[in-house]
């Protein structure tokens, strides 16, 4: 009778052990996902095609391409910037964001150029590259390229936004005239026309004054001061 029961117990063991191990076989094997198909950066017509926003995937499109694992999302704004943007309808501070975009702000890259005249001047302090006069970029810093391609990575599909799209495609003619590859990088466009699910609110009213949560802000700052300086 002992080794019967002996057996069954060694036999229920066993199964319970081989179920076990086809659990976590299972549950930790890589489920591949595959992703929709992107339709190649097409710049749209009128004065938005003027900024190089996408015609396929811009501010009323960009939910369906979120959270992608071939991508990085980037909004070019800075969170306050010293550009007059109230004046053409804006907004200077960074009054909110799209959910997995991240702020790598376009004026430490380089000048910012061609802004309405209402605007006035951005940022005009230090910055990884300088434009030459034939439209080519010199960078400023030994580190300078290094850090564009870790906020911007060429194996990825790289999705720009700003505010009202001039960022996002100043950032992306930067990154072309430096070798990145066009058919990559898509300018989706300005957050302040974006109605979309997946707005974060920054900006609050409190006592009738406007406060911004900027902590929930994903900002990746340029510290000028601990960079080599090209000579």
């Amino acid at each position: 009778m002992d080794k019967y029961f002996k057996i069954i117990i060694t036999l229920i063991v066993g199964i319970l052990i081989g179920g076990l191990i086809v659990y976590f076989v299972i549950n930790n094997k890589k489920v591949e996902v595959k992703l929709e198909e992107l339709p190649l950066p097409q710049v749209t017509g009128g004065e938005r095609g003027m900024l190089g926003i996408d015609q396929n995937i811009n501010e009323e499109k960009i939910d369906k391409y979120l959270n992608r694992y071939d991508s990085v999302y980037r909004d070019m704004r800075m969170l306050k910037d010293p550009g007059n943007y109230e004046a053409i309808g804006g907004d200077s501070y960074l009054s909110g964001f799209v959910k997995g975009f991240e702020v790598v702000p376009y004026p430490y890259l380089t000048k910012v150029e061609g802004l309405p005249e209402a605007v006035g001047d951005s940022y005009i302090g230090k910055t990884l590259f300088t434009k030459n006069e034939d439209g080519t970029y010199k960078a400023n810093y030994e580190e300078s390229l290094s850090i564009l391609e870790y906020y911007f990575p060429k194996d990825k599909k790289i999705f720009l936004m700003c505010g009202g799209g001039g960022y996002a495609g100043m950032t992306k003619n930067l990154l072309v005239s430096l070798g990145w590859d066009e058919t990559k990088i898509y300018n989706v466009g300005g957050y302040w026309f974006y109605n979309g699910n997946n707005n974060v609110q920054v900006k609050r009213s409190v006592n009738g004054k406007d406060k911004y949560d900027f902590y929930k802000v994903i900002y990746h700052d340029i510290d000028f001061d601990n960079l080599t300086e090209v000579k």
